[in-house]
């Protein structure tokens, strides 16, 4: 490859995320500019739907993987540690609620419902609906972005939170049958050993996550132009765009905080 095929590809790949960086700002301003709207009794019925869709009907399966999760390292804690309950608790601190908790919430929602945005919005686009709505007066951004965005931010919200819970508990719960450790004391000792710091950014960690994924998706959702072919690319590049993203704002929350 010559070096001028080079420079291109690599000038064209930064101007590629300048201008991926300015739709995701616009976009992010515009929702929260206009967070008023929720006070139409439309759009928060859109905003019901997608918090439901996105947080409710993923509870159970949350549920189940943090039960697993918290059983998987409390066992190797213990293989580690034996009966040292200091330093199980706090591995189970650093593991859970600093990284896990965020990080796997976001990316069941980036798997189960940023495809499902992004493959929504695109075949809206794709069947004139955005246009049929302003055609009857309705803001199409409005209408479909501002409840999408707040919607998906507070189900990951919740869900980190109760991914957390039923890590720590459930994972406790089910060590202390298996391999007889007594539960309340463990989970006496988590609670005591965890700091309101610790929690406020891990919390601080999914309202961040949550914005991005919602951000990405209906950017990419309404980036499809008038080809269907368009709409898995655009759920594609929502979950690799919003994967990459998680990661990185991961990394530097994570050192910000904690280094």
């Amino acid at each position: 490859m010559s070096p001028l095929i080079n420079a291109r590809g690599i000038g064209g790949s930064i101007i590629n995320i300048g201008r991926y960086a300015k739709g995701y700002y616009e976009l992010f301003g515009y929702s929260l500019k206009n967070l008023p709207v929720l006070k139409i009794s439309p759009v928060r019925s859109v905003l019901y739907k997608q918090i439901y869709f996105t947080g409710v009907e993923a509870l159970s399966k949350i549920a189940l993987l943090g039960m697993l999760i918290g059983l998987v390292i409390i066992t190797q804690i213990t293989n580690l540690a034996g009966s040292n309950a200091v330093l199980t608790e706090k591995i189970l601190i650093w593991t859970v609620v600093r990284e896990l908790g965020p990080l796997l919430a976001a990316i069941i929602i980036i798997a189960r419902s940023g495809t499902a945005i992004a493959s929504e919005l695109g075949a809206m686009k794709v069947n004139r609906e955005l246009d049929h709505l302003r055609i009857m007066g309705i803001d199409p951004m409005d209408y479909l972005l501002v409840p999408r965005v707040l919607g998906i931010t507070v189900s990951v919200f919740i869900i980190t939170l109760y991914f957390q819970l039923t890590a720590v508990a459930g994972g406790l719960a089910l060590t202390s049958l298996i391999m007889d450790i007594p539960f309340l004391q463990h989970l006496k000792g988590i609670f005591l050993a965890l700091s309101f710091f610790e929690v406020a950014v891990s919390l601080l960690k999914s309202l961040v996550f949550g914005l991005l994924i919602a951000v990405i998706s209906c950017y990419q959702g309404l980036s499809v132009r008038d080809s269907i072919t368009e709409i898995p690319q655009a759920a594609t590049k929502a979950v690799m765009q919003s994967l990459f993203l998680v990661f990185i704002f991961d990394g530097i929350i994570t050192f910000i905080a904690f280094i």
